[in-house]
């Protein structure tokens, strides 16, 4: 049965009300910041459009067969080089394809020409982890330059135009989205593993809403992250979902406000990946997780430093290759250290009275990260007490 969506003033809540069907206390709404949400295509119409319908996966899948399967052909992880940003494009052994974000705005034609390079005509399962425009930025462009499968993202709204634009781009081609969510079992290669581990729980920010993905092929595997955080992590372990991997993608860009010890302990990777840009503005990496990284002698690969990197496995052995050279990191990040306090500005601008509910909404604001003295800097956002907020 198909779903009539109502596009007016309510724009993007409408849109995701609809992918996402009527439950909408699962819906999380996030505080809108951006003055171009007030745009949209939208306003040159006021007819009703039939558009995306709703799905739900189950969240149980058909069971493969017990019996010992020969792996032929190899699995392919590309951890693509999109700057302060993060884009995974996995190639399955038959030769099946999935996209896993697609970086910020301003590399959606990077991501187009990297994804024809590796000849890639359809994306079987895309997936964007969270509204964040570092993750979802390219999609549209994605969606309308490539065929498309399925799609998973998870059950949270963002009022930003870049949310907007991937909604519109989805519209357009008439697809739907299954919601990403603790507990699937994505159906892709048939002989690789695909199970989506997170978010178990609904959270207030998104980036603890990422959805989390755990690929098994053979006896090698891998986890891939998003922006995942301490609460997710925890919430991971205590699911008693299968965590272990080999290659690890460490959670948002190497904040230290993921990639936990206990979330360690758990993973037990040989490889980390950092999916992170030149001189950010975060301070990302940060030197506590290079400590927890390096204490445990776990590889680290990063795109900063490295480019693209791509694993590739035949189900038994892992290699590893870089465009900008193959060897593991050896670099430490600095210490975050607080920022001083700057001076109060006379006379006492309007924006020094901001008060964000939380990081999401500093994010989507282009404030982040705050630091202490900044308009809108609190200790409630600045949870690990160093004098930088959302970082």
């Amino acid at each position: 049965m198909s779903i009539v969506l109502l596009v007016g003033c309510t724009q993007t809540n409408s849109i995701v009300q609809q992918i996402h069907g009527n439950d909408n206390a699962d819906v999380k709404q996030v505080a809108e910041t951006k003055s171009t949400t007030q745009q949209s295509v939208s306003e040159t119409t006021t007819s009703s459009i039939d558009l995306i319908k709703s799905s739900e996966e189950s969240t149980q899948s058909k069971k493969q067969a017990t019996s010992p399967e020969v792996l032929k052909g190899n699995m392919a992880v590309h951890f693509i080089d999109v700057g302060q940003g993060a884009s995974q494009l996995i190639v399955g052994p038959s030769g099946k394809t999935m996209l896993i974000d697609a970086g910020n705005n301003d590399k959606e034609e990077l991501i187009v020409a990297y994804l024809k390079k590796q000849k890639v005509n359809k994306i079987d399962i895309l997936i964007g982890t969270h509204p964040d425009a570092d993750h979802i930025g390219g999609l549209d462009a994605v969606i309308d330059n490539f065929d498309i499968g399925k799609i998973y993202m998870p059950k949270v709204q963002s009022n930003t135009k870049t949310f907007e634009d991937v909604l519109l781009a989805i519209q357009r081609k008439g697809l739907k989205i299954t919601t990403a969510k603790a507990g699937l079992t994505l159906e892709w290669e048939s002989n690789v593993t695909v199970k989506m581990i997170a978010p178990v729980n609904q959270y207030d920010e998104t980036n603890e809403m990422s959805a989390v993905i755990h690929l098994s092929y053979g006896s090698t595997s891998f986890l891939l992250t998003g922006d995942a955080e301490a609460g997710s992590e925890k919430d991971m372990i205590s699911s008693n979902a299968n965590l272990r991997a080999d290659v690890l993608m460490v959670g948002h860009h190497g904040s230290k406000s993921s990639t936990t010890q206990a979330f360690l302990n758990a993973v037990q990777p040989t490889y980390a990946v950092i999916q992170v840009g030149i001189d950010n503005k975060y301070g990302h990496p940060t030197s506590e997780v290079f400590q927890r990284l390096n204490a445990k002698k776990i590889k680290i690969y990063r795109n900063d430093e490295q480019g693209n990197i791509i694993f590739t496995t035949n189900g038994k052995e892992i290699t590893v290759k870089t465009s900008g050279g193959g060897s593991p990191s050896k670099s430490t990040a600095k210490p975050s250290e607080p920022a001083a306090a700057k001076p109060t500005e006379v006379p006492k601008k309007q924006e020094d009275n901001v008060v964000y509910k939380n990081c999401t909404a500093v994010r989507e604001a282009g404030k982040a990260p705050l630091h202490k003295g900044d308009p809108g800097y609190s200790t409630k956002l600045d949870r690990d007490g160093d004098g930088i907020a959302c970082e």
